[in-house]
């Protein structure tokens, strides 16, 4: 009745939410699901962007669903080796079972 899968989840700057999703569509994946995101790290607190006038700093967090760990690995291994010198983020994966899906 299940699926294994694996979710990748890519928490990173806003400013990145184009070409982080374009890393995830060539990567092979059907889909993904982007969330505002907020918090404290090594990089002080940042705000999910809400209220603000302007969001262009928050976070975001992308979070990806793939029957493939293969896939799921070469696009945090992309998004890694291209963005994060130069911006903040975190990826990190997990070992999931889907319950009811259309395809993944």
């Amino acid at each position: 009745m299940t699926q294994k899968a694996t979710k990748l989840v890519i928490i990173t700057e806003k400013v990145l939410l184009e070409k982080v999703t374009k890393i995830i569509q060539a990567g092979g994946a059907t889909g993904y699901t982007v969330m505002a995101a907020g918090g404290v790290g090594s990089r002080n607190t940042r705000s999910s962007g809400q209220p603000a006038v302007s969001d262009t700093f928050s976070n975001i967090k992308i979070e990806v669903i793939t029957a493939s760990d293969d896939v799921a690995r070469s696009i945090a291994k992309q998004v890694a080796d291209k963005f994060f010198d130069n911006f903040s983020g975190l990826i990190y994966l997990d070992d999931i079972e889907v319950l009811y899906a259309h395809s993944l």
